[in-house]
């Protein structure tokens, strides 16, 4: 199941962006690699290029755990030999595991993946103090979003500011939605003229859950066109 889950194939690299909030191109960059200067690039989230256009949901929620460190202007390129240590340990999707942020049976791994990056103490993916592992501030921020089924992200928030809406690759397509009605499909509905009370009729949600969709719509669409 668990395998299955993270393999769906469901979404563009175009969705990548929109959803967890990446300026245009980013996620095939993460997942393809780039040139730059004569110089290439390999991918961050994948162990090599693939030259496919579909994205999985196991790499759609890497993004999103990698979105959170680049927002706090780590290079995402100084993260790779982390996520390739990983791997190492839990498969195609490390990122997308409970177990690296929360196991606590004092494995090497952490202290490995740490001397390898050598990333600052506050950017760490996971700290060590007192024979436990600690969640750093991006990873906790990143765990609140997520649900794991079967020790593996099957659910996520992909955005906190609008905590009810979800997306789960075995509902809607994998796309962002609020009670399985996508809020895609509510935010086209409030712009070709449906009032907010016949929406809320229409699909059976809360005034405050139409509200929530239609705002989560319009962050998307800013932040893409930013």
């Amino acid at each position: 199941m668990a395998v299955s889950l993270l393999d769906r194939a469901i979404y563009s690299y175009s969705d990548v962006d929109r959803l967890v909030g990446l300026p245009a191109g980013t996620a095939r960059r993460w997942l393809e690699g780039y040139e730059r200067s004569r110089k290439f690039y390999q991918p961050v989230l994948r162990p090599e290029p693939t030259g496919g256009d579909v994205v999985t949901w196991g790499e759609m929620v890497e993004a999103r755990l990698l979105a959170e460190f680049r927002s706090r202007d780590v290079p995402v390129q100084r993260l790779r030999p982390a996520i390739v240590e990983l791997r190492k340990e839990f498969g195609r999707y490390p990122l997308a595991h409970a177990r690296p942020f929360l196991d606590v049976d004092g494995r090497e791994l952490v202290r490995v993946v740490q001397e390898q990056v050598s990333l600052e103490r506050q950017l760490q993916l996971v700290v060590v103090r007192n024979d436990q592992l600690v969640l750093a501030e991006s990873a906790e921020r990143f765990s609140s979003a997520v649900e794991y089924v079967d020790d593996v992200v099957g659910r996520l928030k992909p955005d906190m500011r609008t905590p009810d809406v979800v997306m789960d690759p075995s509902r809607s397509f994998g796309q962002p939605a609020i009670r399985n009605v996508r809020t895609e499909s509510l935010a086209e509905d409030f712009r070709a003229g449906t009032s907010r009370e016949e929406l809320v009729d229409l699909y059976d949600l809360s005034p405050e859950q139409v509200d929530e969709a239609i705002r989560f719509e319009l962050i998307a669409g800013r932040e893409r066109a930013a």
